[in-house]
């Protein structure tokens, strides 16, 4: 993957529009999940259409750190074998960089009978309860201790059961499921959540011979078995990378046919842009996207699938400085996601924020280069689409985040014709 130093930045020149045709890669929440899940299982297990990213890389330490072993074996196929682990608990600098790493206590939890781990990190965007997990793992059975800055569950064998999230949590979700699956019994989630990275994960879960049903909708089923086996599996599309560039065509004022989109996973995000006077055409698995008009303003909120994503937040709020009218951005996912609003500012915009999760947008703002910095990935991403519409020239400092959940950002958007550097 491209350099990812933290004194990395990306220069860029505003004002071209994007054009062309590009490819979205796989999910990057849906291969950490994935990762995870090959824990289960002491066969091998094969991971296709896997991105090349920090978190990736970040996420393959962890799993060294328990005994497997994890290795490219080709483009985007990554081969990971988890026969002999030699721990259940990974090192606490290594979770607590990662939020995605939390989700080896459940393939730890259903394959050993216990795992311990620190709270996870990650971006600073929001409180992250845990809750949901431990109480999930607690009503399978598991005993729950705090022992230190770590949490610990331990089972002599996990029993199904009713499980009800006061949250619909992805990864909570997730780490229910695989420990779930192993579990004595039947066990329902109630409130689970709906998002295609848990649907990857269930797809994923029942091609290991696993029996679980409902993924995709708010309650999932889940017959235990006694046994799992490896697998061959692919991941799915990057829903937020077909984002970011269905977003920066607009912005640009550009015209991308962003392709493998997998375009039922992004229904709001299409919805939101035709309704701010995008042009968007579906077609199989493409995107057709086209700016040029005048942009209207709009009210866009962050919710859980289907809603908006909340990692699509940023990124349609710099598209909002570009509508005519005042636009409201509620953020109902993380309670501190508007952090990057002082660095839009930087650049010209409008916006008002009311309490952490609140921002007003009046526009239309002209958006001119500054150096800006990227606090986490979406953010930075967000920041980057500001660059490539402002007028002059723009640094964005930090991008290691962006490099964590973005493949080669810079040459994708290169391809398109912007004119982007990375220093």
């Amino acid at each position: 993957m491209p350099p990812a130093g933290e004194d990395s930045a990306l220069i860029i020149e505003g004002g071209h529009p994007l054009r062309g045709v590009i490819t979205v890669g796989g999910s990057k929440n849906a291969t950490l999940g994935a990762m995870a899940a090959t824990l289960l299982v002491p066969e091998d297990c094969t991971l296709e259409n896997v991105p090349d990213i920090g978190d990736v890389e970040h996420m393959a330490r962890v799993l060294r750190s328990l005994g497997a072993v994890v290795e490219w074996s080709g483009p985007n196929t990554l081969h990971i074998s988890a026969k002999e682990l030699h721990s259940s608990s990974p090192p606490n600098e290594l979770v607590g960089s990662l939020r995605g790493s939390f989700l080896v206590m459940g393939g730890l939890l259903g394959r050993c009978g216990q795992a311990s781990c620190p709270p996870p990190g990650g971006d600073v965007i929001g409180q992250r309860p845990i809750d949901v997990h431990l109480s999930g793992f607690a009503a399978l059975g598991a005993d729950i201790s705090v022992e230190g800055d770590r949490f610990t569950a331990k089972a002599e064998r996990l029993t199904g059961s009713t499980i009800f999230a006061d949250y619909p949590s992805v990864l909570g979700t997730q780490n229910m499921m695989m420990a779930a699956a192993k579990a004595k019994g039947h066990t329902t989630i109630v409130n689970a959540a709906a998002e295609p990275e848990v649907q990857g994960m269930a797809a994923m879960l029942n091609a290991m011979g696993a029996r679980i049903s409902g993924a995709g909708t708010h309650t999932v089923e889940i017959e235990g078995v006694e046994e799992m086996h490896g697998v061959r599996y692919s991941i799915i599309p990057d829903r937020l990378e077909a984002g970011t560039y269905a977003i920066a065509a607009v912005i640009t004022r550009g015209e991308v046919e962003v392709r493998g989109s997998c375009p039922e996973h992004l229904v709001s995000l299409i919805a939101k842009l035709r309704q701010a006077g995008a042009q968007v055409e579906v077609e199989g698995d493409r995107l057709h996207v086209r700016g040029g008009g005048e942009l209207k303003a709009v009210t866009i909120q962050a919710l859980p699938y289907p809603g908006l994503a909340t990692d699509l937040q940023a990124l349609m709020a710099v598209l909002l400085t570009q509508a005519r009218g005042v636009s409201y951005v509620y953020e109902r996912v993380f309670d501190n996601r508007l952090l990057y609003i002082g660095e839009l500012r930087k650049m010209g915009a409008e916006v008002v924020t009311t309490g952490t999760t609140v921002a007003i947008i009046s526009g239309p703002t002209p958006l001119v280069g500054a150096r800006v910095r990227a606090m986490d990935v979406r953010a930075g991403a967000a920041l980057i689409l500001a660059g490539l519409a402002a007028r002059g020239r723009s640094e964005i400092t930090e991008i290691y985040h962006v490099d964590r959940g973005y493949e080669r950002i810079d040459e994708k958007l290169r391809s398109l014709g912007a004119v982007i550097e990375r220093v």
